[in-house]
């Protein structure tokens, strides 16, 4: 009787070391384009954005003693609140630098909150995670956050080129169709079809197929959809440009509170994380537990710490990233020494122009092709969530809080230019208000709630 092995790695294995580079090399792919676009968005450092996420993750990987298989990269919750400083009228005559510096003290102070909310979280235990954030809050969350960025995917999918001529445009815009549906269908063929070793690398091979279209479309039409000289320097060697903080009120009330608005998103990844890694474990017929979502306050600590190395050098704020988790899924691969080569590997790409010239050089509608996939990924995760928490979704008050969320966090992030919702003379960023309203509306409806209780004491009895 044959039985079909399980290919996988889970977080304290480490595959051989060209496999290893290879799956260092998906993990970047997939969080350059977010991390990249949060830096061009504020007006932070490219370079210094890259080199700031490798070092953050290693940083956090280091921090949670190689326990959580994350990876740090910029967040978009922050990017109204960064881009409120660097655009300020009280800041206008300063340079770049300076702007930054300024913005970088909001920053590293916002990592002390996240770092706080950790060690409240281990004292409290797992009841206090349950109470304040149960799974119809974490999973909704997972949900609004991968198809808020829906938008995002599509627009990328049917991105052309610049400085394409007018009467060149909408031929240019079909051919980006034909890029980003051949990158996706490829993506979702190799992980559906490849098997064995080849079964890890979807997002890889999806963007080299997708890349290889990008190139064989431009050879016959003329149209650069594949460029090598977005960065333009006489050396090969290009340090990235670190800067200081500089002390705020300013940027300390403007970034540090969104700081409390992620930690619903950090709760996500990490219960996402536990149910994955453990499923791989168990179909790899390997009996250990691997105690993830217990490590929330631990998560929350390392993700400070991130924010605070990050802040320290110049790059913006940021948090463990989904499109990095929707990858693991799909290659079940969640290796921590993947994510450290990933890391280091991120911070040589930094300081290198020909390197980070291949990588701008993939293009847009490719990144679209994969950005469909993966951010509906990080929503079905969302579901994931509540299936294996079982969510009682004929509760009423589990309705009021999950519909809340989704059209709060969804509504508020289409209706209103950059997410940001105006209320009560203040722009509020509808990721975050969705997560805060929910957590206050969960508490509110949860007071006298036995059921809610007992639910609380099932969970705390099945995680002993």
């Amino acid at each position: 009787m044959s039985t079909n092995k399980v290919i996988g790695y889970l977080p304290d294995e480490r595959p051989p070391f060209f496999e290893l580079i290879l799956f260092a090399l998906q993990q970047i792919v997939v969080m350059f384009p977010a991390t990249v676009l949060v830096a061009l968005i504020t007006g932070f450092h490219v370079s210094t954005t890259i080199f700031a996420s490798g070092l953050a993750t290693l940083a956090f990987i280091l921090v949670t003693g190689k326990k959580i298989p994350l990876y740090y990269g910029s967040s978009f919750s922050y990017i109204a609140a960064i881009a409120s400083i660097m655009s300020a009228d009280a800041f206008a005559s300063y340079a770049l630098n300076d702007k930054i510096s300024i913005a970088q003290f909001g920053i590293v102070m916002s990592g002390f909150v996240s770092i706080i909310a950790g060690f409240i979280i281990k004292k409290s235990g797992r009841k206090f995670i349950d109470k304040v954030l149960p799974a119809t809050v974490t999973g909704s969350i997972a949900i609004i956050i991968g198809l808020s960025l829906a938008a995002n995917a599509m627009s990328n999918a049917s991105a052309i080129p610049q400085g394409i001529e007018e009467s060149m445009k909408a031929a240019a815009g079909n051919y980006a169709w034909i890029i980003a549906i051949v990158t996706l269908l490829s993506t979702i063929l190799y992980s559906v079809y490849l098997k064995g070793k080849l079964s890890q690398l979807p997002i890889l091979f999806g963007l080299l197929t997708g890349y290889a279209a990008a190139v064989i479309i431009g050879l016959a039409t003329g149209i650069p959809f594949v460029r090598f000289d977005s960065i333009t320097s006489n050396s090969i060697l290009n340090l990235p440009i670190f800067t200081l903080p500089r002390p705020s009120w300013a940027a300390v009330f403007a970034i540090m509170p969104i700081a409390i608005a992620t930690i619903p998103e950090s709760t996500a990844h990490v219960f996402q994380l536990d149910i994955y890694v453990n499923d791989l474990a168990k179909k790899k017929g390997s009996s250990k537990k691997y105690d993830i979502e217990n490590k929330l306050g631990l998560n929350l600590i390392g993700d400070g710490i991130g924010d605070i190395v990050s802040g320290l050098i110049g790059g913006p704020a940021g948090t463990n990233y989904g499109e990095n988790i929707s990858t693991m899924a799909i290659s079940k691969n969640f290796s921590v020494p993947v994510l450290i080569a990933a890391s280091i590997i991120t911070m040589l790409i930094s300081s290198f122009t020909p390197l980070i010239n291949l990588i701008y050089s993939i293009p847009t509608a490719v990144i679209g092709g994969l950005s469909i996939y993966l951010f509906g990924v990080i929503a079905a995760q969302g579901v994931t969530i509540m299936i294996e928490k079982k969510v009682d979704l004929f509760s009423s008050k589990n309705l009021a809080v999950i519909a809340v969320i989704l059209i709060v966090g969804l509504g508020g992030s289409f209706n209103f230019e950059g997410g940001m919702i105006p209320m009560f003379g203040i722009q509020l960023p509808a990721l975050a208000t969705a997560a805060v309203v929910g957590i206050l509306l969960n508490l509110m409806l949860s007071v006298g709630d036995k059921a809610a209780e007992a639910e609380t004491e099932l969970n705390e009895s099945n995680a002993a």
